[in-house]
C-alpha cells in the first residue's frame, strides 16, 4: 500500500489517494494515514463512499467515538451523527469552531462524509491553529501562554434554536446540566507533534479567564480574526462520496451556508481526544 499525498496549501490540508476507507485497514494502512494527518492537519479522500458502519469503523481505528448530545444520528450507528438542513438547524456550523470543546476531553478528530450536497456553494474551510500561533508576535506569545479560556457549549446551541417542543426543552436542559461550562488552555500542545497552536474559536470560546471582561473581549476578538487569516486555511469543494478527515486538536473550520434552499447532506463521526494542555 502506498498513498499518494497532494498538499493542497501551504498551512494545512492535502487530497489523499491509495487506500480504500470501506474496507478494514491494515495497522499500516492506519499509521500512514495518521501520519499523513499529522503532517496535514485535514487530509480529504475523493470517491470513498461509506456505510455508515463503514464510517464508524474507520473512525473507530483512531480512537473511541462520542454521540453528540444535540444532533440526530443514524439509529442503528449511534456514533454518526446527521447533519442535514432539511431536517435540522445547521447554523452553528456555519461560524469558526473546533469541535466539541465543551468536553473534558474534545475530539482528537473528526471524520466527514458527504451523502448529498448542492450543485455549487456549501464548501467549507479549515484554518491551522499552528500556523496561526507561529505567526504571532513573541511579545502576544507570551502573554497568551499560560492563560485559560471557558468554552461553553449553548454559545454554538442556544436554547432559542433547539427548545422547539416539551421533549426538546427536556433534552436540552439536560445536555445543558451534563456539559457545564469549563476551561482550557488559550494555547494548546499538540500531544503527538508537541507543537503549539492556538485553541479558541468563536463558536465555543465565551472568555479569557484570568483578563478583565473588556480585556478578554478585545483579545479575543484579535485572536479570532487573526486565527482565520486567508493565508492559515484551506478550501475545500464538496462532491458526493467525499471524506474529509481532520486533526480536531489543532484546527477550527466554517461550513459556509450559501446554497439555501438548496439541500445538504453530512455523516460525521467524532473520535474522542485527551485533556489539553
Amino acid at each position: 500500500m502506498s498513498l499518494t499525498i497532494s498538499v493542497i496549501s501551504p498551512a494545512l490540508g492535502a487530497r489523499v489517494d491509495g487506500v480504500d476507507l470501506s474496507r478494514d485497514l491494515s495497522d499500516a494502512e492506519r499509521d500512514s494515514v495518521e501520519q499523513a494527518l499529522l503532517e496535514h492537519q485535514v487530509l480529504f479522500f475523493r470517491n470513498q463512499p461509506l456505510t455508515p458502519r463503514q464510517q464508524a469503523r474507520f473512525a473507530h481505528r483512531f480512537g473511541d467515538l462520542h454521540i453528540h448530545p444535540i444532533y440526530p444520528n443514524v439509529p442503528d450507528q449511534p456514533e454518526v451523527l446527521i447533519l442535514d438542513t432539511a431536517v435540522t438547524d445547521v447554523r452553528d456550523n456555519a461560524i469558526w469552531h473546533t469541535d466539541v470543546t465543551f468536553l473534558p476531553t474534545p475530539a482528537m478528530g473528526a471524520v466527514l462524509s458527504a451523502k448529498q450536497v448542492p450543485p455549487y456553494g456549501g464548501d467549507t474551510l479549515w484554518a491551522s491553529g499552528i500556523a496561526a500561533y507561529e505567526a504571532l508576535s513573541a511579545p502576544l506569545r507570551h502573554l497568551l501562554d499560560g492563560l485559560t479560556a471557558t468554552h461553553d457549549f449553548t454559545q454554538s446551541f442556544p436554547l432559542q434554536r433547539f427548545g422547539s417542543t416539551a421533549e426538546d426543552l427536556a433534552r436540552y436542559e439536560a445536555t445543558r446540566r451534563q456539559h457545564p461550562p469549563l476551561s482550557h488552555p488559550v494555547i494548546r500542545t499538540h500531544p503527538i507533534s508537541g507543537r503549539k497552536c492556538l485553541f479558541v474559536s468563536e463558536g465555543f470560546t465565551s472568555r479569557i479567564n484570568e483578563l478583565e471582561a473588556n480585556e478578554s473581549a478585545a483579545i479575543l476578538k484579535l485572536l479570532f480574526a487573526h486565527s482565520t487569516r486567508p493565508e492559515f486555511t484551506v478550501r475545500w469543494q464538496w462532491q458526493a462520496g467525499d471524506v474529509a478527515f481532520w486533526d480536531n486538536r489543532c484546527t477550527q473550520h466554517y461550513a459556509v451556508d450559501d446554497y439555501r434552499p438548496q439541500r445538504r447532506v453530512m455523516h460525521r463521526a467524532t473520535v474522542l481526544g485527551d485533556a489539553p494542555f
